[in-house]
């Protein structure tokens, strides 16, 4: 468990979504130059890499819907790109239930080593009740979603970090496990997880070394990550913040603000409303009712999280500006989805990340 209660100073971070699963990342008929394949996402991976980006987010999906017909399983597909590049760090998407923390801890030490330490893992705690039950899971209460991920996680941290592991859970169970070898990375790899509900956020506060939020407005987003790092605090610990985001950036406003039009003009009705039907049924199930979606509008659901809310459209200036008034807010990663994936990744590198180098030491100037 972290140590530290403070946010530590750095340049806000970078991750980019991988489309392992196809139907790109807007429910709209709009024309997407992008590929679920393993040649187009290594020739990404490569892009990003040199691009600038830190991070790349697999997904997880076990069955076909909402655009979505053929999806790449996470983990296999994210050492598939991890051995295409040499620095940019992998978060292979993965889903309690289905995997048991005793194989994704032994799988995970293993691609840690292989790769130097470049594998990381998101906790998807489940919103698809259907895809449970096509493939025979129980489908549990929201809450207890959440609370079967802690013990996951727990169970994680203490098999990377611990000899004779012994945990004794509602979920699961360990008796004397050591498991040989640990993990490269120290104490162990990155352990990310998203969902706004109340229940998410407490979570993360506890276990969590990253939190992934849903977009939105800078003051709802302020509003979340207080409340996580007061709880956090209460802890000795800080969690770092990662935003959903689609970029669109291009040389005008007009222009970028076309392809957003576009893109809504050309939403498939049918496939966002189911989509919105599922979701929302998973954000509203939280006792409070603030679950990821639980607000969502058509428009919002067009992206499949809320990317567009965090309003990242614009020309590269406007973009990095609002990428370090996010930061400001205690951002430190946004989590970026995009319409054509490989131009618009190569653009962003070259046209809005050294921008935002730029307003960052002009900031710390300020400060200091």
């Amino acid at each position: 468990m972290s140590q530290t209660s403070t946010r530590p100073e750095a340049d806000i971070k970078f991750a980019y979504w991988v489309p392992n699963v196809s139907g790109g990342l807007v429910v709209s008929k709009i024309e997407q130059r992008t590929h679920w394949g393993i040649e187009y996402n290594t020739r990404l991976a490569q892009t990003a890499e040199q691009a600038g980006f830190d991070y790349a987010l697999s997904q997880i999906r076990f069955t076909a819907g909402y655009g979505a017909e053929y999806q790449h399983e996470s983990v296999s597909f994210s050492q598939a790109l991890l051995h295409a590049t040499s620095k940019l760090k992998v978060l292979a998407a993965i889903l309690p239930g289905p995997w048991h923390p005793a194989v994704v801890a032994k799988q995970l030490s293993t691609i840690d080593h292989l790769t130097n330490g470049r594998i990381a893992i998101n906790v998807v705690s489940g919103w698809f009740r259907g895809e449970f039950h096509a493939i025979g899971e129980p489908w549990l209460d929201h809450d207890e979603r959440y609370r079967r991920s802690e013990e996951f996680i727990r169970a994680l941290r203490g098999i990377w970090t611990t000899d004779k592991f012994s945990f004794h859970g509602d979920f699961y169970r360990f008796h004397d496990y050591t498991l040989q070898p640990k993990p490269l990375s120290q104490p162990h790899p990155e352990i990310f997880q998203g969902g706004s509900s109340r229940a998410a956020r407490d979570m993360a506060a506890r276990v969590s070394d990253w939190y992934f939020t849903n977009g939105n407005t800078p003051d709802k987003l302020k509003a979340q990550i207080d409340d996580i790092q007061a709880k956090a605090a209460q802890n000795g610990r800080y969690v770092k913040i990662g935003v959903n985001a689609f970029v669109i950036a291009r040389d005008t406003e007009e222009e970028a603000k076309a392809v957003l039009a576009e893109i809504i003009a050309k939403a498939d009705p049918e496939a966002v409303n189911a989509f919105g039907d599922a979701v929302k049924q998973a954000g509203q199930a939280s006792p409070e009712r603030e679950g990821n979606w639980a607000t969502s509008t058509f428009e919002d659901l067009v992206q499949y999280n809320d990317g567009f809310r965090t309003n990242l459209i614009g020309t590269p200036q406007q973009i990095a500006e609002r990428i370090v008034a996010l930061k400001a807010i205690g951002v430190d990663l946004v989590l970026c989805g995009f319409l054509h994936f490989i131009e618009e990744v190569e653009y962003f590198g070259r046209k809005v990340l050294p921008l935002v180098r730029e307003l960052e030491a002009q900031r710390a100037l300020v400060a200091a």
